[in-house]
């Protein structure tokens, strides 16, 4: 078919990145539930929230928010080295890093950040926060749980993509659309976890 002359040329969106950005609205509105259990349960026991909320280690849960604030910056620089097409390294030098370097670090920080909410779990429930003990430990975990699974899957995601880069033969458009979704994605869990430590941890 030929275009008339004259005519301007629409350019349709995305489907997979405007399904993604549709997905991660209703994302936003699971984790908007999540917060408004977290504050119903808080004015509802002020009590336990002043005998257990001192109980968090808030330098420990502020450096690994800094790891994951950061895997974010190593997920933009892999975006861009996907939208310029450089799969792989020119040289050791950071700035000639490919999407594969940058998005290995990335997912590097990311399990770093999990596997620091793991033993902070651990370390709580040995002295005596558990999820089934009162509505603090019930709010906690539900809340900073949930997102740990949504930062593994994010995991499991960038995985599925070094995968995909390593397979095709000639990285292109399509393979470089998904890098890019991927990044919303991690970006979105940043920006959730960035709001449960302001809530949980500073304004505890």
């Amino acid at each position: 078919m030929t275009r008339t002359p004259g005519v301007p040329l629409v350019q349709r969106p995305n489907t997979v990145a405007v399904g993604t950005i549709v997905w991660l609205g209703s994302e936003v509105m699971f984790f908007a539930g999540l917060f408004a259990i977290y504050f119903t349960l808080r004015s509802t026991n002020p009590d336990a929230w002043g005998q257990m909320a001192d109980t968090l280690n808030v330098p420990f849960a502020l450096v690994n928010t800094i790891i994951l604030v950061i895997s974010s910056f190593w997920c933009q620089f892999a975006v861009f080295a996907a939208e310029r097409g450089q799969v792989k390294r020119t040289s050791w030098k950071p700035w000639n890093w490919g999407l594969t370097e940058w998005l290995f670090l990335t997912y590097v920080f990311g399990a770093i950040f999990v596997c620091g909410q793991v033993l902070e779990y651990a370390t709580l429930v040995s002295e005596g926060v558990t999820i089934d003990g009162n509505a603090y430990g019930s709010a906690f975990y539900l809340t900073t749980g949930f997102h740990a699974l949504h930062v593994t899957g994010g995991l499991l995601a960038m995985l599925l993509m070094l995968g995909s880069v390593f397979a095709v033969k000639n990285f292109g458009h399509k393979e470089a659309t998904r890098i890019i979704v991927v990044s919303y994605y991690w970006h979105f869990v940043d920006v959730v976890w960035i709001g449960l430590f302001l809530v949980i941890y500073v304004l505890k």
